[in-house]
C-alpha cells in the first residue's frame, strides 16, 4: 500500500501567496519607471540582465495599457502614464482577488 502526502493549503495561505506576487509584480513596475529616466548608464553585462528581465516581464502587462492611453504631450515631450494607470488597477484588482480569496 502505497502512502501519499497530502498537502492541504488553506485559503490564507493563497491569499497571502496571490498578495505577495501582487507586491512583486508592482515592484517590478516601480524599477521599470525608474529605470526610464536613467538613459544613459555605463554598460555592465549584469545590470543589463537586470533591465532586460524587468522589460521583459512588465512589457506584457503596461501594453495592455500603452494600447489604449496615449502618452500626453507636454509641449515637446511626452508623459508615458501607463506605468501609474497599470499600478493602480493592479493594486484594486489584487486587493479583490484577496479579498475574495481570504475567508
Amino acid at each position: 500500500m502505497t502512502d501519499y502526502l497530502l498537502l492541504a493549503v488553506g485559503r490564507l495561505e493563497v491569499a497571502r501567496y496571490v498578495q505577495t506576487l501582487v507586491t512583486v509584480y508592482s515592484i517590478l513596475i516601480i524599477a521599470r519607471i525608474i529605470m526610464s529616466y536613467f538613459t544613459r548608464i555605463p554598460y555592465n553585462r549584469i545590470l543589463r540582465a537586470v533591465l532586460d528581465f524587468v522589460t521583459e516581464v512588465t512589457d506584457p502587462y503596461l501594453g495592455l495599457f500603452r494600447r489604449f492611453i496615449p502618452p500626453v504631450r507636454l509641449g515637446a515631450i511626452a508623459l508615458d502614464i501607463t506605468p501609474i494607470i497599470a499600478l493602480l488597477v493592479l493594486g484594486i484588482v489584487g486587493n479583490i482577488v484577496v479579498n475574495i480569496i481570504a475567508p
